[in-house]
């Protein structure tokens, strides 16, 4: 994906990836309740690849690890 974002996209995936392991869930089981699949997870997290999400998977995975949406947003 290009992008002139791709520094704030891994941000994102490491955030998402660093809520999702504080609550407790592995991978496999993070990608099923938010209706993803493992490898778009892995390459949402990943800090080799940008990948984009829609405000819906935002939405979703901000509210299967009970966060804000906001707080996957910002920066640091």
């Amino acid at each position: 994906m290009k992008t002139e974002f791709a520094e704030r996209y891994i941000t994102m995936g490491l955030k998402i990836a660093y809520h999702r392991k504080k609550a407790g869930y592995t991978q496999e089981a993070f990608a099923e309740l938010i209706g993803k699949s493992v490898n778009f997870l892995a390459q949402v997290e990943g800090t080799g690849t940008v990948r984009g999400i829609s405000l819906e998977t935002l939405f979703k995975i901000a509210q299967v690890l009970d966060i804000p949406p906001a707080k996957l947003l910002e920066e640091d």
